[in-house]
């Protein structure tokens, strides 16, 4: 297992093999431009290689749900995850799975590790 980490102006990336693991700033609004830069270092980073995006929820912020469109137009992310043991947080992402392009592709987790078990699953 191959492991770094970036600091990002909104948070910290971990890549782990081919997934990239996001732990973002507390109070936030992730949008759509921060999305960009995320899906634009997954390129670079894994070159059209098949990956998967774990959100680490550890932190409290807001999502823009339109980040979901453009994430469904990234042909090598094949997988998204969100780890939170909020039940609040695990509803509203919920909502945020039905703007994904593949419902059975993005899925809510409780545990890291669990998150990181499925995504290998997929990809």
């Amino acid at each position: 297992m191959i492991e770094s980490a970036i600091k990002l102006d909104f948070g910290k990336i971990t890549i782990i093999d081919n997934i990239l693991i996001a732990e973002l700033d507390e109070g936030i609004l992730f949008d759509v431009e921060d999305n960009r830069k995320l899906l634009n270092l997954g390129n670079k980073i894994f070159k059209g290689m098949p990956y998967g995006y774990i959100s680490n929820r550890v932190h409290s912020y807001a999502v823009n749900p339109m980040i979901y469109l453009d994430s469904s137009s990234t042909m090598n992310l094949k997988a998204i995850a969100v780890v939170s043991r909020n039940t609040v947080c695990q509803k509203n992402t919920l909502l945020e799975k039905q703007f994904y392009k593949e419902e059975d592709s993005f899925e809510v987790f409780d545990t890291l590790e669990s998150a990181i078990n499925w995504i290998r699953i997929k990809i």
